[in-house]
């Protein structure tokens, strides 16, 4: 694949996972739902490892230096690095883990696996860094910025395993 075929694939996930991250309902304590993972899921199932990890890398780099690219228009480093930061740099760990495991998901359950992978680590590193900012303990910290969530975010999983291998097949895209 030529440098600029990869380039505008990066710049196109960078964009969705950017302009994903603005539908957004706020909740209690400041972790909204959006639809950023439900992007991140999309961006690491249809890009290479390693253009999918970029395109995450750009996103929160874009954001740490002051685009306004999280929820809610939010930028900077007290975004990245505030009390719901952890979730956005557990976007990272998420697109590794399903970047990973792409190359054995020729099922839809198999999809719904590898991205249910992905939202744990995110989940984990994001609640970890959550408690660790705001010291609220490990059970209230699930209350607030994970049990609210699980719900949207199987919706997520399951929509994005039906709509890859159709974004696939239109785009011409293998997984290889």
């Amino acid at each position: 694949m030529d440098n600029t075929k990869r380039i505008t694939q990066i710049a196109l996930f960078v964009a969705l996972i950017a302009v994903f991250s603005q539908i957004a309902i706020p909740l209690p304590m400041g972790v909204p739902i959006n639809l950023a993972l439900f992007a991140v899921f999309i961006c690491a199932m249809m890009l290479p490892l390693k253009q999918s990890m970029f395109a995450v890398l750009i996103y929160l780099l874009l954001g740490f230096i002051g685009v306004p690219v999280f929820a809610g228009f939010r930028a900077g480093p007290s975004s990245l690095l505030g009390k719901t930061g952890g979730y956005l740099i557990g976007y990272f760990f998420c697109t590794f883990l399903i970047g990973i495991l792409r190359y054995r998901t020729n099922s839809f359950l198999k999809r719904m696996a590898a991205m249910l992978l992905g939202l744990i680590a995110c989940y984990t590193f994001g609640t970890l860094w959550f408690v660790k900012v705001t010291n609220i303990g490990i059970i209230q910290s699930l209350g607030y910025c994970v049990i609210p969530f699980i719900p949207g975010d199987i919706i997520k999983i399951i929509s994005a395993s039906l709509l890859v291998p159709r974004l696939q097949s239109a785009l011409k895209l293998k997984i290889a």
